[in-house]
């Protein structure tokens, strides 16, 4: 019989592509901040508050990992997990651009596939879910939008006209001109802004009616998964800035972001390469001083200080590095039905031929697993212990200049 779960184990570690299987088997490797995580959880979903925080580690030490475990504690919690990376097509600095590859990569509990619109097939004109979501909507969102694209969407049974409103609801905009007709149609009345829209400056509405949304449908929250937020330092000077003032909306929302917990991956090379090495604290008063710009620069700062003041990935001790290479021997013999004549020591000892990154070191002590499944016996390697002097010389990658395998 297969094993297609070990499987799907061993081969993702073997590319080192992170998933939510994969992430299962670091649940354990680091207690301190699995708690810490598993603790912002529970009170995101029990006080309906919302928060942020930021983790930070070397590169191939498995931050990738751990926010998939983190999608998996919320599931299992649940909660509603959103989950990108950010890139050169998913800029912080564009809020409506981050909304759309959010609301694409959304995934509801249980579901294998992304997609929150059956959640819209539950609403209807006379439901209290509607009522509630409806009231909520008018009295805490900037814009009146919202308010509705809701009430149409209620109202019409038309395809065409429902897929032009859950396509707005997913960052794909209509314009105020067609709402304003759409409602005229559906209603016989004139919709009146007190508030026009702008996607500029209006976006984190659609954020906030999301996260209503989904405590309205009876989910515990919502949690953000931000991987790989160092690639904002390829960006330039102004871009920067303003995709730090966008971070602040997660990391210090406000309080119509109802029950979502956001995290944020960064590099540890992040605060020497560009907190330190391209001068943000005197970029921030050089481009929003604080006399003209209070809040833009309040907000900058409060985000730069929270990344120098991240939750700090360390990397795994022997013991624990035992541990994982312990469960991937056993994922190895369940998926391929065999039993691995190598002790859990060996396999120490020969997964440091791959240098000290945890990523390099599972994929030897595979290579290795797999050598002895194909051909009954491994290579002759001759596996020697690593001093501090090599972990410090072995090459690892910076942010700077290294785009391909960033």
């Amino acid at each position: 019989m297969e094993h297609f779960d070990e499987r799907h184990i061993i081969e993702a570690l073997r590319s080192g592509i992170p998933s939510r299987r994969v992430g299962r088997v670091f649940s354990e490797a680091r207690p301190e901040i699995h708690q810490t995580i598993l603790n912002l959880i529970d009170r995101t979903a029990d006080e309906g508050t919302s928060s942020g925080i930021v983790i930070s580690g070397k590169y191939g030490e498995g931050k990738t990992h751990l926010l998939h475990t983190v999608f998996d504690l919320a599931q299992k919690n649940n909660m509603v997990v959103s989950m990108i990376s950010l890139s050169k097509e998913t800029p912080m600095d564009k809020l409506p651009v981050i909304f759309r590859k959010i609301a694409a990569n959304t995934f509801l509990p249980g579901r294998e596939q992304p997609g929150f619109s059956p959640l819209y097939d539950k609403l209807t004109s006379g439901s209290a879910a509607y009522a509630e979501l409806l009231m909520r909507a008018m009295k805490e969102l900037e814009t009146d939008k919202l308010c509705y694209v809701l009430q149409c969407l209620v109202k019409t049974d038309d395809a065409d006209e429902r897929f032009l409103l859950t396509s707005d609801l997913e960052g794909d905009l209509l314009s105020g001109a067609e709402l304003k007709r759409l409602y005229k149609k559906l209603y016989q009345q004139t919709a009146k802004y007190a508030q026009p829209f702008s996607k500029t400056k209006h976006m984190q509405d659609y954020f906030s009616f999301l996260s209503m949304l989904f405590k309205e449908m009876g989910y515990r929250g919502w949690v953000l998964l931000f991987d790989e937020a160092e690639l904002i330092g390829r960006m330039g000077k102004k871009a920067r800035l303003k995709a730090y003032n966008n971070i602040h909306r997660f990391l210090f929302p406000a309080e119509n972001l109802v029950s979502v917990l956001s995290v944020f991956a960064l590099s540890s090379s992040f605060e020497e390469d560009v907190i330190e090495g391209k001068h943000e604290y005197e970029n921030v008063k050089e481009v929003y001083s604080a006399d003209l710009y209070p809040d833009e620069a309040a907000h900058i700062g409060a985000v730069l200080d929270r990344f120098l003041d991240a939750e700090q990935l360390r990397p795994l001790t022997g013991q624990e590095i035992s541990d994982v290479l312990s469960h991937i021997r056993l994922y190895h013999e369940a998926a391929y039905g065999w039993t691995a004549p190598v002790s859990d020591d060996e396999l120490v000892k020969i997964s440091t031929l791959g240098g000290y990154l945890l990523r390099s070191r599972i994929r030897s002590a595979i290579e290795y697993l797999d050598q002895f499944y194909q051909y009954g016996a491994a290579p002759d390697l001759h596996a020697g212990s690593l001093t501090e002097t090599d972990l410090a010389e072995e090459d690892v990658p910076s942010l700077e200049g290294v785009r391909e395998i960033l």
